[in-house]
């Protein structure tokens, strides 16, 4: 359980991705300075990995992730460009600090991004140029679907 939950759009185009990954991996390393993360990449079979040789780890609804440690640079770069995904963020579809104080989901057939946190954390994203316009705050008792979105 975490204070505060949240979703995040994620950008209509290639070229918003940019600023929304580096605003999103800049308020994660504010909450987390001095800590190694925890990344996944979720195997659909099309998407990048990044390891491809790596062993999975069985994650939600039995989706095989490689889950490997590391920290917001390799967060925000080791990912290609993945022209099969629905979505235009590069960033990993799981991130979370080593203390477990929050936690960032992508899944593969959504057009958003769930956060979970402090409330610091969301005020961040709330209060973020580059992210305000598409984030939302999401009580446990919500959908988390974005207005306007369909969850598949």
């Amino acid at each position: 359980m975490f204070d505060d939950y949240g979703t995040v759009v994620l950008p209509d185009t290639r070229e918003e991705q940019q600023g929304h990954d580096r605003a999103v991996v800049a308020l994660l390393r504010r909450q987390s300075p001095d800590q190694q993360w925890w990344i996944g990449y979720l195997d659909t079979g099309c998407a990048d990995v990044v390891f491809t040789d790596a062993p999975r780890v069985t994650l939600y609804a039995t989706w095989p992730y490689v889950l490997v440690q590391a920290g917001p640079e390799q967060a925000a770069s080791w990912r290609s460009d993945d022209f099969w995904s629905l979505r235009s963020t590069r960033l990993p579809d799981l991130m979370f600090p080593a203390d477990r104080s929050w936690l960032v989901s992508t899944l593969w057939d959504d057009d958003w991004t769930c956060v979970g946190g402090p409330v610091a954390l969301l005020e961040g994203l709330l209060n973020d140029p580059d992210l305000r316009a598409g984030t939302r705050r999401v009580g446990l008792d919500e959908d988390a679907t974005p207005p306007g979105h369909q969850a598949i």
